[in-house]
Order: structure tokens, then sequence, then C-alpha cells
């Protein structure tokens, strides 16, 4: 027998059948193989015949897997050949061409020819149910007066179902879930779809905002007849492009499958079709010298025969439809927006039951209103209410492995027995009664404890598990009666709500209050998810921490200049500025939109700008290292400030991104710290306009890159002069006078600030903050901070160290520098403690267990293991030490200032020179004009 008459299908059938024979090393394929053939190749077309005769498929499917198995196994025999039932069938299936009008033998008379015969596979379809009269009747409904006329003919049978998914039986099946809200939205689709031509809407929005649930809530408003008279009987299928395209080998099969699909929704004036991600369509199948289906789909579009719902984004809308005219003036667009957050957390409410159900456990509302608030602000990549939903997702799932898994205290007592266990073992081979009486009631005691502790926990399971049943049950129910009272059954609607329906609230409530009465040691996981459960998930994907997220706004930062002094000494002017702008920020009483703050920090070198920056990351977000610093002094060229947002198009670095753009997209939670500002071109502050006024910067992609959640510090050392000098006896001063210092110097220095930068970047900024010079009391106190990184190190090492109040005074005085602040301090305690430690450490003098004196003498610092020690005495300072020390500062002070003055003598008497010389030269200029007048 020839094959060539045989549709693509059939073929494909025969040569599965042929396989299943070769994986059980059978020779035979007999009609069961081809029934098996069929099923495994065009199940669609198979399915939708067997299930018109009522024809169990799992039961079919069981019955040939059993007859197969029965037949004889050859070993090494590689070839596979047709018995005589399956030729006779395939004969018979050749026969019927005829009296259907075929040309080609296709699965449906494949199906026919097993059917009429008398063997195995015969029998097992009529003992299913299958009837030469139901089969061919099943045969005529699906071809709807088509005949087999080419090889792919297959594709075009019962398209609709095989590429399509039809949303009115998830609806009524209740695999949909309801939808909350959009009611504007599903109006002005129902007004476009009731349109006489170009009704054809198309959803246009940011992935996940609902635009499919959109859809999905027409086709629950479409069972529940809650649309106008014309839409009632309108069936909705969401088309599988993916599976259109899927297995389509041979050129012009894709086409003929969305061809069939086409005809069978033109055919119908009930079905609406919804492709989703409609984009797709475009170059979807089109081949060298073929068409896309975009193409295939506009004649019928225009025609107003193919009734469609499309959904994209704006991307994609602006990528692929803006450029086929022809296709955009098709369709009807409908913006769709994300919902505010109140919105959110009406739709959460609405999906609330069904994720219960899911999970088995329950989902308090603080949890959603959770979800919805924090998504909205922690996840600024995404849309709402999809993240919001992915959120309570995420949070039901953990909580319910939690539920199913075994709880950290049953797991200690299971370990604690399973120990005790392999003690008992061991104590038995000592024959030690009394030691071996003693463990046998440790291990009784645990056991009893471990399984009081496994029951208490089985029970909370068994009563949560118990309440989500009766909701599931509660839920089915009432879908049931739902479809009842669409289908008139009335008796029915009554029997349901006026039965069961009407006990299980009563069961609930009793199971409910069975677990409120649980004890506390008794609850070993919460069953419900709440709103420290979403903040865990969010921190999960964020990286922020959750304690610091579910705290009030008041309790977060109520200690806040605390914190920050832990770390920042000596700025609490500046601490406190920095507080203040944060706080604002943070309780509402700004706008959400902005960053959570702007500041620029002013003030000489050395003196905790940077320290500042680093402490606030520390508090904020739980790591010093969030910050993303942006060296200003490389933006001094116009062409410079392209860098921080990327590249134009065609130029070099156009892939990479901005420098400030693309670090605050991998690091939203993070302080921005631009360094020198003042050294940057005026351009580079355009630039920063938008992230200061609006919290949010496009990047040359044309991202939008949010900036709401980072705190922006500039630094710059404009009038760092000016406050040295005017601090420059800082420890003398009074508070009064110092005072009134401070507050005159920042007038000088924001004058000068005024002058560099433009008024609407400085008004853009929260707080201008000036940095004062450290004064020797606060290099004492960063001395200490210092000290106890040290002590850390060497704490690891097992070793302790200790300072004396002279060695700290010593070291002050030697690191102290008024002009440098801090740093000097730092470069000194290297030299002098660190560097003379690493040679006592690596050369073995001090090692584990030991602790290490540091005091001073006339030749400086002094290291030891005891504070009375022979060669490593630690001498006390004498007064007369105390005040020669005391003198050299003094004198070195003095010193310096006559310095100084010599200097400003020497400018000054320069300057008189100059005068006098200018004058005389006047003088004899007046004396030589003189005579000649007189003359």
């Amino acid at each position: 027998m020839t094959y060539d008459n045989f549709t693509i299908k059939a073929q494909e059938s025969i040569l599965k059948a042929q396989q299943i024979a070769a994986e059980l090393n059978q020779q035979q394929v007999d009609t069961t193989h081809l029934l098996k053939g069929v099923l495994a190749t065009d199940e669609h077309v198979a399915t939708f015949l067997l299930q018109k005769m009522d024809v169990n498929i799992e039961t079919l499917n069981r019955k040939l897997d059993e007859a197969i198995r029965a037949y004889p196994r050859i070993t090494g025999s590689e070839k596979q050949f047709l018995t005589n039932e399956a030729n006779r069938a395939l004969s018979t299936a050749k026969r019927l061409l005829p009296a259907f009008g075929d040309e080609y033998i296709s699965v449906e008379m494949i199906l026919l020819g097993v059917l009429l015969g008398n063997d195995r596979g015969a029998r097992i379809l009529k003992d299913s149910g299958a009837t030469e009269e139901g089969l061919r009747s099943a045969v005529e409904e699906l071809r709807k007066g088509k005949k087999v006329t080419d090889q792919s003919t297959d594709n075009t049978y019962n398209a609709l179902n095989k590429f399509a998914v039809n949303l009115n039986e998830r609806a009524e099946s209740g695999k949909l879930d309801p939808i909350v809200g959009r009611d504007e939205e599903i109006r002005r689709v129902l007004h476009i779809l009731s349109r006489r031509k170009k009704n054809n809407p198309l959803l246009i929005g940011e992935a996940g905002v609902g635009k499919t649930a959109i859809v999905e809530g027409i086709a629950w408003r479409i069972i529940k007849g809650d649309v106008p008279e014309n839409l009632k009987r309108k069936k909705i299928y969401t088309l599988d492009l993916a599976g259109l395209v899927a297995g389509a080998k041979f050129k012009g099969e894709f086409e003929e499958r969305l061809k069939g699909v086409i005809n069978e929704v033109s055919g119908s004036d009930e079905i609406i079709l919804f492709i989703d991600e409609i984009h797709t369509l475009i170059g979807a199948g089109g081949g060298s010298g073929a068409m896309d289906a975009a193409n295939i789909l506009k004649p019928a579009l225009a025609r107003g025969e193919l009734r469609t719902i499309g959904a994209t984004t704006l991307d994609e809308y602006q990528k692929y439809f803006e450029q086929d005219a022809a296709l955009v003036r098709r369709f009807q667009t409908v913006l769709i927006d994300e919902p505010s957050i109140e919105d959110t957390i009406s739709i959460l409410r609405g999906i609330q039951e069904k994720y219960e159900v899911y999970h088995k456990i329950g989902i308090l509302d603080e949890a959603l209103i959770a979800a919805a608030e924090l998504s909205d602000r922690y996840i600024s990549d995404r849309f709402l209410p999809d993240k919001a939903i992915d959120l309570i997702d995420e949070a039901a799932a953990k909580l319910r492995l939690e539920l199913d898994s075994v709880p950290e205290q049953v797991d200690e007592w299971e370990r604690k027995v399973r120990q005790l266990e392999i003690e008992r073992e061991g104590i038995k081979r000592e024959k030690d009664e009394k030691k071996l009486a003693s463990i046998t009631e440790q291990l009784a005691n645990a056991r009893e404890k471990r399984d009081s502790m496994r029951a208490a926990w089985n029970n909370q399971k068994e009563i949560v598990d118990t309440i989500q049943d009766i909701k599931k049950r509660m839920e089915e129910l009432e879908m049931e009666a739902e479809k009842a009272e669409r289908n008139s059954d009335f008796e029915a609607v009554a029997k349901i709500r006026y039965g069961e329906l009407q006990q299980l609230p009563v069961m609930l409530k009793v199971a409910e209050e069975k677990l409120a009465q649980l004890p506390e040691d008794s609850r070993f996981t919460n069953e419900q998810v709440t709103a420290n459960d979403i903040a865990g998930v969010v921190a999960r994907w964020t990286g922020i921490p959750v304690a610091r997220m579910m705290q009030s706004e008041k309790e977060k930062l109520l200690h806040l200049e605390a914190e920050i002094g832990k770390r920042l000494i000596g700025q609490e002017f500046a601490v406190q500025a920095v507080a203040n702008a944060v706080r604002r920020s943070r309780s509402g009483l700004q706008d959400g939109d902005r960053p959570i703050g702007s500041f620029i920090f002013l003030g000489p070198t050395g003196v905790g700008k940077t320290e500042l920056a680093k402490a606030l990351a520390e508090v904020l977000f739980n790591d010093e290292h969030a910050i993303i610093r942006i060296d200003m002094s490389e933006f001094q060229e116009r062409h410079a400030a392209s860098r921080l947002v990327g590249a134009p198009p065609g130029y070099v670095g156009y892939e990479e991104g901005g420098e400030l753009t693309e670090s605050v997209r991998r690091k939203p939670y993070s302080i921005v710290l631009l360094d020198e500002i003042e050294k940057a071109h005026p351009d580079t502050f355009n630039v920063l306009l938008q992230v200061l006024d609006d919290g949010r910067l496009t990047d040359n992609k044309g991202r939008v890159v949010n900036f709401k959640n980072t705190i922006i510090i500039m630094t710059s050392n404009m009038g760092a002069e000016t406050i040295l000098e005017n601090f420059e006896d800082l420890d003398a001063l009074g508070e009064k006078h110092r005072a009134d210092i401070i507050e005159t110097t920042k007038k000088e220095v924001f004058d000068l600030l005024k002058e560099t930068l433009r008024p609407e970047f400085l008004n853009r900024i929260d707080e201008q903050v000036m940095f004062l010079p450290l004064a020797k009391a606060d290099i004492r106190k960063i001395l200490q901070l210092l000290l106890k990184k040290i002590e850390k190190m060497l704490a690891r090492q097992g070793m302790v160290l200790r300072c004396s109040d002279v060695a700290l005074d010593w070291l002050c005085d030697l690191g102290y520098d008024p002009q440098f602040g801090a740093r000097p301090m730092k470069r000194t305690l290297q030299r002098e403690v660190v560097d003379e430690l690493s040679k006592f450490v690596i050369g073995g003098t001090f090692s584990a267990g030991d602790t290490i004196y540091i005091h001073t003498n006339k030749q400086g610092l002094t290291f030891g293991k005891e504070p009375f020690e022979g060669a490593v005495h630690i001498p006390e300072v004498t007064e007369a030490a105390k005040k020669e020390q005391a003198a050299a500062a003094v004198a070195q002070k003095q010193s310096a200032e006559a310095v100084k003055q010599e200097k400003a003598a020497a400018e000054r008497k320069k300057q008189l020179e100059e005068l006098e010389k200018a004058t005389q030269d006047l003088k004899d200029v007046i004396e030589d004009i003189k005579p000649a007048e007189e003359t």
C-alpha cells in the first residue's frame, strides 16, 4: 500500500504507531497501535470525535496500553510490519473516500476503518461506547461540509478548539479570577464591540496593569448576563499564537491553520477572538514568499467579519503597530492606565478568597493594604496590580510551605531524641546500669515532649486545612448555584442555597473558634498572611530590611540623630539638618515623587561629609556601601554631562547606558553622592534639575529611572577657607560667641554658593548643610572610634587592646590638624599604633590570649602585656612632662602665629612701598608740568 493519498496527519499517525511498537521491541503494528498513534498525533480531532460519542479518553488509553503490552516482543529485530487487521482498517478507510467526497485519507477515516473491523482495536473502541453512526455524525459536525482535498486539510478541522481557549467556559468553571473595578474600561470595550464596523478594540497599557484581566472580566459578565443584549450570546476565545506556529513544518501550514481559525470565527456571529500580545502577529509565519499573520487578518478585519480584541504594551505598539498604518486603522485603541493604590486594594479584596482557597491559609486585610502600598513605594520597575498580586501570592506560598514543613521546635526535639538514642546505645555497651537508667528516662521524656508537640502541630494543621476546605466547598457550591440560576433550574438553586450552603458557615465559624482557642504554645506557625509577611517578601525582592520598613515613620526615624552620632563626631548641626529633612520626606508632608532628601554638604576636607553619607546609608538602608559615588570633577566639559544618562544613539558607549541612571536602576535604594559639585559644567545641573524636582530621570534609551527612594548628597569645598579662618581658634571660643560665628560663617558661605550655582538648582535642594572644623575634643572621640576598629581586628585573633588616657592625649596632640580634619589622625594612628602592632604580632611578641597595653614615655608610645612589667613598664607621665608637652604645643602654635604675622607684615610693607612710589611718581610729574605753565 502506498501512502501518497494519506493526509500528513494520517501519515504521522501511522509512523507514531510504528514508533510505539519499536519502543516495546514489537514487530507487529496492529489496530491498537494505530489507535494509540492517532490519539498521540492528532489529539484535538480524535478527542473531539470520541467525546461526541461519550467515550472516556483516559479509560480508552488505559485499555489500549494494556492490549499493546500483551503483544509478543522480539529482541534484536529493528523492522516492524502492519498486521492483516491494520492493513484491512487502512483499506477500509480508502474505500470510504467516495462516500465522504474526499481525495485523501484523513485521521477520522482511519478511526472509522478500525471501528468497522472485528479485531482487538475495534472491540476496544466499541466497548468504550463508539458506534459507526455516532462516529459518522461526529465527522460531519467536525468538518461542517468541508472535503479533504489536500494533504493538510486536517489543520483546518476544529481549528478554534485546537488553537484557542474558550474564556466563557473557563469563567463558568471558576478557573478565572473575578475582576473588580475597571468598569469604565470595560464599558468602553463593550461600546467598540457593538459598532457595525471596525468593532475591534485594542487595549494598550504597561505590562501588569490588567489588560488580559479586562477581557476575562468581560467573559465573566457574559456568563452572568451583565452585558448589553447584543453581546449576551457571545463567546470569547483567546488565540494561542505559539500553538499556531508550533509544529508547522511545511510551507503554508501555519497560514492554513490561521485561515482555519479565521474561517470559524467569521462563520459564527457569536465568537469574539482575543489576541493577547497582538504585536507578535506582525512577522509571525512570514517566511520567504509567505504572508505574515497580520496581513492574513487584515481583510477579515476590514470587512467586519472578524471581531477581535487585541492587547499589547505601549512600547510594542509604537515599535510594531505604528509602522503598519493599514493595521492600526482597523483597531480602536483603549488606553489602560495603572490603577491607583485604592483601586488595587479593591482588586486584591476581590481575589482574596481565590488565593485563600488555593493556598489553604487566611489572608488578612492588612496584608492586602501593605501589598498595594509597599509594592507601589519600593517596586518601581513593575506596575500595579500585578506586583501587589505577586506579593500576596508569594507570601501565601511561603506561609503554606511553613505549615507543611516540620516546625523548628518539633525538629529540635526530633534531633534530641535521635541523639539520646545514640548515647543510650553507647552506654549499653559499657553496662553502666545507673547511667543507662538516667539516659532511658531522659529519652522517654524527650519522646513524650516530641510526640505532644507533633500532635499539637498536626492538630493546628488539621484545623487550618478544615477551614480552607469549608471555604473551598462554599465557593464550589456558590458557583453551582449561579450556574443553575443561569439555566433557570431554581429547584437546584434552592436545594444548594438552603441545604448544604446554609450549614457550611456554621461549620466554618466552629472551626475558626477552635483555631482561636488553641493555646499559644500549641501554635507553631502563623496561619494567616499578615502585613509583616508581605514586608518580608518585599525585603527579599529589594534588599530593604524588613524590620525598618514595618516601623511607623515616627518610630523609624525617631533616633536618627543618635544612630548617626555613633559614627559621626562633632557635626551636630549637619546631622540635625539632614535628620529633619529626611523626617519631612518620610512623614508624608513632602511630595512623595521627589527623592527622600537632597543636600549640599559644604566644609573643609576631613570633617565628615562622606562619613555622614555612609552613616545615613547604614541607618536607612542597613548597608554603608549603598552609596553611588560620582566624581563631578570628571564632568567639567559640556559634552561630559551626557555620561550621566548615556551617550546618544550612534555614539560610542550608547549600549552601556548612563553612569548615574544605570547605577540607580541596579541599586534604587541608595545614597547618590555627587562629589565636588562646583567643578561640574553648568549643563550637568540641567540634568539634575529633573531628578531633584520630579524624582525621575530618562536615560538615553527612553527608560524612566525612579529616584524617589534615593537620597541625593552633593559635596563641595566652597567656603572652606572662610570656615577655617572664622573658626581658627575653635577650642577657645565660648558657646555664645561660637553660635554667632556659626551664623555669620553660614551667611558668608551660602552667599558664595549662590554666586556659584544657579538659583533654580539651589531652590530644588532640601537643605544646604555647613560642616564645622573639628575641635580637639572631637578628634579625641574620633580616635576612640578608630581604636575600637583596631580592637575588633585584634579580637578576631584572640587579643585584647587597652590604651591609657595619656596615650590617647599623646596621639590626639600628634594627629590634630584643624586644616585637614580627621584624616591626619587616621594616618597618625596607622603609623604609631597599627604599624608597630603588626611587627609585634608577626614577631610573636603578642599572641592569642594576650592583653596589649598602650602607654607613653618620653620617646613615644610603649606596648606591653602587663601594666607593670620590667622592660615593658608603662611609666606615668609626670606633671613636668605634661607641662613640657603643653609648652611645646603652645610654642608650636605661637611659632606658626609669628610666621603668619611676619608674612602679613611683609605684605603690608610691600603694599605701602608701592603706594609711596606711585605717589612720588605723581609728584614728579606735577613738578615737571609747573615750570612749563609758568613759562
